[in-house]
């Protein structure tokens, strides 16, 4: 699958860290920097996106798209009450989430020929291939995270998991059958654990066909996660992305992650309880200067 030039995913591998409130004052901040953005809600089956801009929906959704009531997916397009910023609400449809394989890649071309200067995908929480194969057609991924261990925990999981799919593709690809089945062990470490590090995989892969692995390590150096820890309030939780550029450091050979955060803010409470973006409601708060410094990294 070929990366989307501007296409942004954003994920939180645990339910209820954030996500989606960054996600849609992102987009905000992204349109009050003169960029034209449309937020498509991928959270299929528990959409909600559309709340967070202070909608009560949309007449079209998603789900006309994928279940082919309409033709493309600009059909499904819909106004925010933001300038420059455009939504894409969610479906609800019994079943949307388990789409079948070549609706959701008519869905991936669509996405990806968007006429936007950014395509904010708003992703369901977990690690299904739905969202890891949403995820690697983006330039980048936001991965949101809390500063609890096991929220750390799942970030660090979903990365690995998204780069041994990249690596599934490429070898299925390349028909690579021999290095694929070396993958698949690789995911047993207690099993095999001359295997548990990727740079173990690779020494053992190069012995098989020095060509084909020297390629697919190529996938690595393009890999930049860019994590953002929410809801920090101390020195301490800003440091913890630290924990997660180590792991991928000694594990996955990964050394271009990048560590942002976000502070802890009552404004934001206050915001949702008001159905109103934060970047609005209160622009000069912590929270909404944070996510400006995010917005202005990714232009």
């Amino acid at each position: 699958m070929d990366n989307g030039k501007n296409i942004t995913a954003i994920l939180g591998p645990k339910g209820g860290v954030g996500k989606s409130t960054i996600s849609a004052n992102l987009a905000i901040a992204l349109s009050r920097m003169g960029k034209k953005i449309v937020a498509v809600d991928l959270d299929l089956g528990a959409s909600n996106l559309h709340a967070f801009f202070g909608m009560r929906g949309s007449p079209k959704s998603l789900s006309d798209f994928i279940q082919n009531r309409v033709k493309n997916l600009t059909d499904v397009v819909s106004m925010t009450p933001i300038d420059d910023l455009d939504i894409i609400c969610g479906g609800d449809d019994p079943g949307i989430a388990n789409m079948p394989y070549q609706k959701k890649m008519k869905l991936i071309r669509h996405l990806s020929s968007l006429n936007y200067d950014r395509v904010l995908l708003d992703l369901a929480p977990g690690t299904s291939f739905n969202v890891l194969d949403f995820s690697i057609i983006a330039q980048q991924a936001l991965m949101v995270t809390t500063c609890e261990v096991p929220s750390l925990l799942n970030v660090y999981s979903f990365i690995k998991s998204a780069l041994y799919r990249r690596l599934t593709f490429f070898f299925k690809h390349n028909e690579c059958f021999e290095l694929l089945e070396l993958l698949n062990q690789a995911k047993e470490p207690e099993k095999y654990p001359h295997l548990k590090t990727m740079e173990g995989f690779f020494s053992e892969a190069r012995q098989m066909d020095s060509a084909a692995t020297d390629s697919a390590r190529k996938i690595l150096t393009r890999l930049r996660p860019f994590v953002v820890v929410n809801r920090v309030r101390t020195d301490k939780d800003a440091r913890v992305g630290e924990v997660i550029k180590n792991l991928l450091k000694e594990y996955l050979s990964i050394e271009t992650a990048v560590i942002m955060t976000i502070r802890d803010d009552a404004a934001v409470g206050d915001a949702i309880a008001k159905l109103s973006p934060v970047m609005l409601d209160a622009p000069d708060s912590p929270f909404s200067e944070d996510i400006q410094k995010i917005a202005s990294w990714l232009c």
